[in-house]
């Protein structure tokens, strides 16, 4: 029987070790942890993810400090921005909700976040040090799914992993993270010739292609392990999940798998970061 990856029953479990551990700076330091949310523009989905956020820190007891920007601010001013916030004492993480308005040189902007307050894991430093596997925070749904590999004691060592996809805070990171737990890892992307035999050999999908139902349920082996980190309006992700649940070992439910675990590991990053401070 294939084992679900359930990450909403495991990100409700953090939250409740989460909100301890929030006590307990509280009572050792005075405060509690305090995450910065960076909007720039009106873009409704980004508003309802800097919302959802919110509310996660408000679960765990900790603070969110919502900084918002108008469509038309500049690269230089959003710099200053992050400049302020990387300053304050009481700021514990900064994220910088993505997409930014076309005008803004968003790379530069992440790679301006301190590192000790990249929670969200999206400096070019921070992905360096987590491919060269030293302490760094790593990007939330990468790192999300490996608590989710990890808690459900998923073997991943020797194993031959296979992620379709090469964002720079999806793919890429979920490449180098697997990398690091002895996997053998292979990236597909939108180039990659004979795909379907590409994925026909991994013993660890991770769909992360933005595209539903791109990977096909007959290009998924037996017994392989199937992780679909999308999510669209049809309420399915990237992967054609429902005719492999009986045939792999494992799978991440869409939703309830692999999303909840996003917000969670922002939270608990921003955690670490106060604890750290």
């Amino acid at each position: 029987m294939s084992i679900i990856l359930d990450g909403k029953t495991l990100a409700q479990s953090t939250e409740k070790e989460l909100a301890e551990r929030v006590l307990r700076i509280n009572n050792k330091k005075g405060f509690v942890p305090i995450l910065a949310t960076i909007l720039v523009g009106s873009d409704p989905a980004s508003g309802t993810y800097v919302k959802m956020k919110g509310n996660a820190c408000e679960r765990v007891g900790m603070k969110s400090l919502k900084v918002e920007l108008n469509e038309k601010t500049t690269t230089e001013e959003l710099l200053l921005k992050i400049g302020e916030l990387n300053d304050n004492p009481e700021v514990h993480g900064i994220l910088l909700q993505h997409p930014v308005p076309d005008q803004i040189d968003e790379r530069l902007c992440f790679d301006a976040i301190d590192i000790a307050k990249d929670v969200d894991g999206v400096t070019s430093l921070g992905f360096g040090k987590m491919a060269m596997n030293e302490p760094a925070f790593g990007s939330c749904t990468p790192q999300g799914i490996m608590r989710l590999l990890e808690h459900h004691e998923i073997e991943i060592s020797g194993k031959h992993a296979v992620v379709v996809g090469r964002s720079p805070i999806l793919g890429k990171p979920m490449a180098m993270m697997l990398l690091n737990k002895h996997a053998t890892v292979t990236i597909c992307h939108s180039r990659t010739k004979d795909l379907e035999e590409h994925v026909l050999s991994a013993d660890i999908i991770v769909g992360a292609v933005g595209i539903p139902k791109f990977i096909q349920s007959k290009w998924v082996k037996n017994g392989a392990v199937v992780i679909d980190a999308g999510y669209h309006p049809e309420k399915c992700g990237d992967i054609d999940l429902e005719p492999l649940i009986d045939s792999c070992s494992a799978y991440t439910p869409v939703p309830g798998g692999v999303g909840p675990m996003t917000i969670n590991t922002l939270i608990l990053q921003t955690v670490e970061a106060c604890e750290n401070s």
